[in-house]
Protein backbone atom coordinates (compact mmCIF):
# COMPACT_ATOMS: atom_id res chain seq x y z
CA UNK A 1 0.00 0.00 0.00
CA UNK A 2 0.98 3.61 -0.48
CA UNK A 3 2.57 4.95 2.71
CA UNK A 4 1.93 8.58 3.64
CA UNK A 5 4.49 10.21 5.91
CA UNK A 6 2.93 13.14 7.74
CA UNK A 7 4.50 16.51 8.22
CA UNK A 8 3.31 19.30 10.47
CA UNK A 9 0.17 21.00 9.10
CA UNK A 10 0.19 24.73 8.40
CA UNK A 11 -2.34 27.45 9.12
CA UNK A 12 -3.63 29.35 6.10
CA UNK A 13 -5.98 32.27 5.65
CA UNK A 14 -5.07 34.69 8.44
CA UNK A 15 -1.41 33.67 8.53
CA UNK A 16 0.80 31.07 6.83
CA UNK A 17 2.63 29.49 9.76
CA UNK A 18 3.19 26.05 11.21
CA UNK A 19 0.33 24.46 13.14
CA UNK A 20 1.28 22.09 16.01
CA UNK A 21 -0.21 18.64 15.57
CA UNK A 22 -1.51 18.75 19.16
CA UNK A 23 -3.49 21.88 18.31
CA UNK A 24 -5.01 20.24 15.25
CA UNK A 25 -5.88 17.12 17.27
CA UNK A 26 -7.56 19.16 20.02
CA UNK A 27 -9.51 21.15 17.43
CA UNK A 28 -10.61 18.01 15.61
CA UNK A 29 -11.76 16.50 18.91
CA UNK A 30 -13.83 19.59 19.67
CA UNK A 31 -11.75 20.48 22.73
CA UNK A 32 -10.58 23.92 21.59
CA UNK A 33 -11.47 26.55 18.97
CA UNK A 34 -9.36 27.10 15.88
CA UNK A 35 -6.60 29.58 16.86
CA UNK A 36 -6.47 31.48 13.57
CA UNK A 37 -9.94 31.58 12.00
CA UNK A 38 -10.44 33.34 8.68
CA UNK A 39 -13.85 34.38 7.39
CA UNK A 40 -15.58 31.89 9.67
CA UNK A 41 -13.45 28.93 8.58
CA UNK A 42 -10.39 26.98 9.62
CA UNK A 43 -8.10 26.99 6.60
CA UNK A 44 -5.07 24.72 6.64
CA UNK A 45 -2.62 22.91 4.42
CA UNK A 46 -1.65 19.28 4.93
CA UNK A 47 1.86 18.70 3.58
CA UNK A 48 3.07 15.12 3.40
CA UNK A 49 5.29 12.75 1.50
CA UNK A 50 3.95 9.54 0.04
CA UNK A 51 6.20 6.52 0.28
CA UNK A 52 9.68 7.32 -0.99
CA UNK A 53 8.59 10.18 -3.26
CA UNK A 54 10.89 13.20 -3.23
CA UNK A 55 8.22 15.84 -3.83
CA UNK A 56 5.65 16.41 -1.08
CA UNK A 57 1.92 16.52 -1.74
CA UNK A 58 -0.25 19.34 -0.42
CA UNK A 59 -3.95 19.29 0.39
CA UNK A 60 -5.78 22.54 1.15
CA UNK A 61 -8.80 22.32 3.46
CA UNK A 62 -11.32 24.95 4.54
CA UNK A 63 -13.41 23.69 7.47
CA UNK A 64 -16.56 25.54 8.65
CA UNK A 65 -16.62 26.81 12.24
CA UNK A 66 -19.53 27.33 14.59
CA UNK A 67 -20.22 30.62 16.39
CA UNK A 68 -17.61 29.81 19.06
CA UNK A 69 -14.87 28.95 16.59
CA UNK A 70 -15.18 25.21 17.15
CA UNK A 71 -15.22 22.65 14.36
CA UNK A 72 -18.60 22.07 12.75
CA UNK A 73 -18.56 18.24 12.76
CA UNK A 74 -21.13 17.56 10.03
CA UNK A 75 -19.03 18.83 7.07
CA UNK A 76 -15.97 17.12 8.59
CA UNK A 77 -17.78 13.79 8.80
CA UNK A 78 -19.09 14.16 5.25
CA UNK A 79 -15.56 14.92 4.04
CA UNK A 80 -14.12 11.84 5.74
CA UNK A 81 -16.89 9.62 4.41
CA UNK A 82 -16.33 10.92 0.90
CA UNK A 83 -12.57 10.45 1.26
CA UNK A 84 -12.95 6.86 2.47
CA UNK A 85 -15.29 6.03 -0.41
CA UNK A 86 -12.87 7.55 -2.91
CA UNK A 87 -9.97 5.66 -1.37
CA UNK A 88 -11.93 2.44 -1.59
CA UNK A 89 -12.61 2.93 -5.29
CA UNK A 90 -8.98 3.93 -5.92
CA UNK A 91 -7.23 1.33 -3.75
CA UNK A 92 -5.79 -0.69 -6.62
CA UNK A 93 -4.61 2.40 -8.49
CA UNK A 94 -2.99 3.78 -5.33
CA UNK A 95 -0.97 0.60 -4.96
CA UNK A 96 0.13 0.74 -8.58
CA UNK A 97 0.68 4.47 -8.90
CA UNK A 98 1.14 6.78 -5.89
CA UNK A 99 0.27 9.83 -7.99
CA UNK A 100 -3.45 8.98 -7.81
CA UNK A 101 -3.60 10.09 -4.18
CA UNK A 102 -3.07 13.67 -5.33
CA UNK A 103 -6.46 13.52 -7.08
CA UNK A 104 -8.45 12.57 -3.98
CA UNK A 105 -9.30 16.21 -3.30
CA UNK A 106 -10.78 16.86 -6.72
CA UNK A 107 -14.34 18.22 -6.50
CA UNK A 108 -14.24 18.01 -2.71
CA UNK A 109 -16.44 20.72 -1.13
CA UNK A 110 -13.90 21.41 1.63
CA UNK A 111 -10.97 21.82 -0.74
CA UNK A 112 -9.96 25.32 -1.80
CA UNK A 113 -7.14 27.17 -3.54
CA UNK A 114 -5.30 29.83 -1.50
CA UNK A 115 -4.29 33.08 -3.15
CA UNK A 116 -0.98 33.23 -4.99
CA UNK A 117 0.97 34.87 -2.15
CA UNK A 118 -0.16 32.30 0.39
CA UNK A 119 0.76 29.50 -2.00
CA UNK A 120 4.21 31.02 -2.45
CA UNK A 121 4.68 31.36 1.32
CA UNK A 122 3.46 27.80 1.88
CA UNK A 123 5.98 26.40 -0.60
CA UNK A 124 8.72 28.55 0.95
CA UNK A 125 7.98 27.25 4.45
CA UNK A 126 7.55 23.64 3.34
CA UNK A 127 10.83 23.60 1.39
CA UNK A 128 12.70 25.17 4.32
CA UNK A 129 11.17 22.72 6.84
CA UNK A 130 12.05 19.78 4.60
CA UNK A 131 15.62 20.95 4.17
CA UNK A 132 15.10 21.38 0.44
CA UNK A 133 16.71 24.16 -1.60
CA UNK A 134 14.84 27.37 -2.25
CA UNK A 135 13.32 28.10 -5.64
CA UNK A 136 15.36 29.16 -8.64
CA UNK A 137 14.20 32.74 -8.03
CA UNK A 138 15.73 32.99 -4.55
CA UNK A 139 19.30 33.90 -5.46
CA UNK A 140 18.34 36.82 -7.70
CA UNK A 141 15.88 38.14 -5.11
CA UNK A 142 18.49 37.85 -2.37
CA UNK A 143 21.07 39.71 -4.45
CA UNK A 144 18.60 42.41 -5.39
CA UNK A 145 17.18 43.04 -1.91
CA UNK A 146 20.66 43.13 -0.38
CA UNK A 147 21.93 45.59 -3.02
CA UNK A 148 24.20 43.07 -4.74
CA UNK A 149 22.27 43.22 -8.03
CA UNK A 150 21.60 46.12 -10.38
CA UNK A 151 18.50 48.19 -9.48
CA UNK A 152 17.14 47.75 -13.00
CA UNK A 153 16.80 43.99 -12.47
CA UNK A 154 13.61 44.25 -10.40
CA UNK A 155 11.25 43.18 -13.25
CA UNK A 156 12.98 39.78 -13.26
CA UNK A 157 12.18 39.05 -9.61
CA UNK A 158 9.69 36.27 -8.91
CA UNK A 159 7.10 36.13 -6.14
CA UNK A 160 8.36 32.71 -5.07
CA UNK A 161 11.82 34.18 -4.59
CA UNK A 162 10.40 36.96 -2.40
CA UNK A 163 8.57 34.36 -0.32
CA UNK A 164 11.74 32.26 0.02
CA UNK A 165 13.69 35.31 1.17
CA UNK A 166 10.99 36.23 3.70
CA UNK A 167 11.23 32.77 5.26
CA UNK A 168 15.01 32.26 5.03
CA UNK A 169 16.61 35.66 5.70
CA UNK A 170 18.61 36.15 8.88
CA UNK A 171 19.05 39.11 11.24
CA UNK A 172 22.02 40.55 9.35
CA UNK A 173 20.16 40.39 6.05
CA UNK A 174 17.12 42.01 7.68
CA UNK A 175 19.31 44.96 8.64
CA UNK A 176 20.69 45.29 5.13
CA UNK A 177 17.19 45.14 3.66
CA UNK A 178 15.99 47.75 6.16
CA UNK A 179 18.70 50.15 4.97
CA UNK A 180 17.60 49.67 1.37
CA UNK A 181 13.84 49.58 1.88
CA UNK A 182 13.23 53.28 1.23
CA UNK A 183 14.60 52.89 -2.31
CA UNK A 184 12.68 49.78 -3.36
CA UNK A 185 10.24 50.30 -6.27
CA UNK A 186 6.62 49.88 -5.20
CA UNK A 187 6.34 46.93 -7.60
CA UNK A 188 8.87 45.13 -5.40
CA UNK A 189 7.86 46.55 -2.03
CA UNK A 190 4.19 45.58 -2.27
CA UNK A 191 4.61 41.84 -2.98
CA UNK A 192 7.49 41.69 -0.50
CA UNK A 193 5.23 43.28 2.13
CA UNK A 194 2.52 40.72 1.43
CA UNK A 195 5.07 37.97 2.14
CA UNK A 196 6.36 39.66 5.29
CA UNK A 197 2.80 39.58 6.67
CA UNK A 198 3.44 35.95 7.57
CA UNK A 199 6.73 36.35 9.43
CA UNK A 200 7.94 38.37 12.42
CA UNK A 201 10.14 41.17 11.05
CA UNK A 202 13.20 42.31 12.99
CA UNK A 203 13.17 45.64 14.82
CA UNK A 204 15.27 47.31 12.09
CA UNK A 205 12.98 46.05 9.36
CA UNK A 206 9.87 47.06 11.31
CA UNK A 207 11.11 50.62 11.66
CA UNK A 208 11.92 50.78 7.95
CA UNK A 209 8.50 49.45 6.99
CA UNK A 210 6.78 51.96 9.28
CA UNK A 211 8.82 54.80 7.78
CA UNK A 212 7.97 53.65 4.24
CA UNK A 213 4.31 53.39 5.22
CA UNK A 214 4.34 56.94 6.58
CA UNK A 215 5.94 58.19 3.38
CA UNK A 216 3.31 56.41 1.29
CA UNK A 217 0.53 57.96 3.39
CA UNK A 218 1.92 61.45 2.84
CA UNK A 219 2.11 60.76 -0.89
CA UNK A 220 -1.48 59.50 -1.00
CA UNK A 221 -0.33 56.01 -2.08
CA UNK A 222 -3.02 54.03 -0.25
CA UNK A 223 -2.04 50.66 -1.71
CA UNK A 224 1.58 50.90 -0.54
CA UNK A 225 0.49 52.37 2.81
CA UNK A 226 -1.90 49.44 3.40
CA UNK A 227 0.77 46.94 2.38
CA UNK A 228 3.15 48.39 4.98
CA UNK A 229 0.46 48.35 7.68
CA UNK A 230 -0.17 44.68 6.95
CA UNK A 231 3.52 43.79 6.71
CA UNK A 232 4.25 44.78 10.31
CA UNK A 233 1.26 42.91 11.75
CA UNK A 234 3.34 40.10 13.26
CA UNK A 235 5.99 42.46 14.63
CA UNK A 236 6.83 43.42 18.19
CA UNK A 237 3.97 45.26 19.88
CA UNK A 238 6.23 47.88 21.46
CA UNK A 239 7.03 49.13 17.94
CA UNK A 240 3.87 48.34 16.00
CA UNK A 241 1.32 49.21 18.68
CA UNK A 242 2.20 52.94 18.97
CA UNK A 243 2.08 53.29 15.17
CA UNK A 244 -1.34 51.66 15.03
CA UNK A 245 -2.49 53.93 17.87
CA UNK A 246 -1.39 57.03 15.98
CA UNK A 247 -3.07 55.88 12.78
CA UNK A 248 -6.33 55.01 14.51
CA UNK A 249 -6.40 58.43 16.15
CA UNK A 250 -5.77 60.21 12.82
CA UNK A 251 -9.06 60.76 11.00
CA UNK A 252 -7.17 61.48 7.77
CA UNK A 253 -5.43 58.09 7.84
CA UNK A 254 -8.22 56.07 9.39
CA UNK A 255 -10.14 54.72 6.42
CA UNK A 256 -11.52 51.36 5.42
CA UNK A 257 -8.17 50.19 3.99
CA UNK A 258 -6.32 50.81 7.26
CA UNK A 259 -9.01 49.15 9.38
CA UNK A 260 -9.13 46.10 7.12
CA UNK A 261 -5.34 45.80 7.20
CA UNK A 262 -5.21 45.88 11.00
CA UNK A 263 -8.09 43.43 11.38
CA UNK A 264 -6.65 41.00 8.83
CA UNK A 265 -2.96 41.00 9.77
CA UNK A 266 -2.46 43.09 12.91
CA UNK A 267 -5.09 41.48 15.10
CA UNK A 268 -2.53 40.46 17.76
CA UNK A 269 -2.05 44.13 18.63
CA UNK A 270 -5.78 44.52 19.36
CA UNK A 271 -5.38 42.44 22.51
CA UNK A 272 -4.84 45.67 24.41
CA UNK A 273 -7.10 47.46 26.90
CA UNK A 274 -6.99 50.83 25.09
CA UNK A 275 -6.25 49.84 21.50
CA UNK A 276 -9.23 47.52 21.05
CA UNK A 277 -11.81 50.21 21.97
CA UNK A 278 -9.89 52.69 19.80
CA UNK A 279 -10.08 50.30 16.86
CA UNK A 280 -13.78 49.53 17.36
CA UNK A 281 -14.63 53.22 17.64
CA UNK A 282 -12.69 53.99 14.45
CA UNK A 283 -14.38 51.07 12.69
CA UNK A 284 -17.83 52.31 13.71
CA UNK A 285 -17.05 55.89 12.63
CA UNK A 286 -15.24 55.27 9.36
CA UNK A 287 -16.56 51.91 8.14
CA UNK A 288 -20.00 51.32 9.71
CA UNK A 289 -21.11 49.17 6.80
CA UNK A 290 -18.39 46.62 7.52
CA UNK A 291 -18.60 46.80 11.32
CA UNK A 292 -20.66 43.66 11.87
CA UNK A 293 -18.66 41.38 9.58
CA UNK A 294 -15.29 42.55 10.96
CA UNK A 295 -16.41 42.21 14.59
CA UNK A 296 -17.89 38.78 13.94
CA UNK A 297 -14.61 37.63 12.39
CA UNK A 298 -12.50 39.04 15.23
CA UNK A 299 -14.79 37.47 17.83
CA UNK A 300 -13.80 34.03 16.55
CA UNK A 301 -10.19 34.65 17.59
CA UNK A 302 -9.94 32.89 20.98
CA UNK A 303 -7.76 35.54 22.64
CA UNK A 304 -9.93 38.42 21.43
CA UNK A 305 -13.36 36.91 21.95
CA UNK A 306 -13.86 37.68 25.66
CA UNK A 307 -12.47 41.26 25.74
CA UNK A 308 -14.33 42.07 22.54
CA UNK A 309 -17.68 40.78 23.81
CA UNK A 310 -17.22 42.46 27.18
CA UNK A 311 -16.57 45.83 25.56
CA UNK A 312 -19.56 45.51 23.25
CA UNK A 313 -21.84 44.69 26.18
CA UNK A 314 -20.63 47.68 28.16
CA UNK A 315 -20.71 50.25 25.34
CA UNK A 316 -23.30 53.01 25.39
CA UNK A 317 -26.15 52.63 22.88
CA UNK A 318 -25.59 56.28 21.90
CA UNK A 319 -21.90 55.79 21.04
CA UNK A 320 -20.73 55.12 17.44
CA UNK A 321 -20.11 51.50 18.39
CA UNK A 322 -23.48 51.19 20.11
CA UNK A 323 -25.31 52.53 17.06
CA UNK A 324 -23.68 49.80 14.92
CA UNK A 325 -24.90 46.96 17.12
Amino acid sequence: RARARRLRPLYLGRQVVGCPEATLAAFEAGDQPWPLPWLGRAQLACVFRLGDADDPLIWFLSLPLDEQGLLDPAPRDAFLQRLLETLGRSANRLQDDDRHIDNLMQDNPLAFTPDITQRAMLHARASADLGRPASEHFELVEDYLLAAAEPEQWPALGLQGLADFSVRHDHVQAGRLAARLHALPVDVLRPLSHCLEHVEPSADLLQALIARGEAAAHEGDIETFSACVRSVGQGATDLVGPWYDALLADSAACGADLLAAIAARGWTHLEHAQRLPLFLDALARHSPGGFTSVVRDLALLPRLRLPLLMYLRQTSPQSPVGRCL
